[in-house]
């Protein structure tokens, strides 16, 4: 039980480190896209940003909700877990118009349709504040 739960609070660390990562790189290709030729590298920063969000939402809900760490009590109670848990709603928020629009766009550039990147810009500024 303490390997898992070691190994649990290492994956959550490391999808944070990826995520921030990506999401920096994602910004960064976001800010200089004056094409969609440009729009590879954010779809690939894209993906690992996704990556990044599913394994550490899951191991944070396998973290607070299973035997693992301290308990939900622990947690629920503490205002520090309230203060992440609103800074990651608010990045969740945050993400829902980049997430739909880079969706659409590689639909878009697979059925070979032009993309307005007009909004590639504040995405980049979006992923910058998250």
């Amino acid at each position: 039980m303490v390997l898992l739960r070691l190994l649990l609070a290492a994956l959550h660390l490391l999808a944070l480190g990826i995520g921030f990562g990506a999401v920096w790189a994602r910004g960064r290709a976001l800010a200089r896209a004056t094409d969609a030729d440009h729009l590879r590298p954010a779809f690939y920063a894209d993906v690992w940003w996704g990556i990044a969000a599913l394994v550490w939402i899951s191991t944070g809900l396998a973290r607070l909700f299973g035997p693992f760490e301290k308990g939900t009590d622990y947690y629920f109670d503490n205002p520090l877990f309230d203060a992440k848990m609103g800074l990651l709603g608010l990045i969740l928020v945050l993400e829902v118009w980049p997430m739909r629009t880079l969706i659409r766009w590689r639909v878009q550039l697979g059925k070979g349709q032009p993309v307005d990147l007009a909004p590639a810009r504040r995405f980049a500024t979006i992923s910058f504040v998250q």
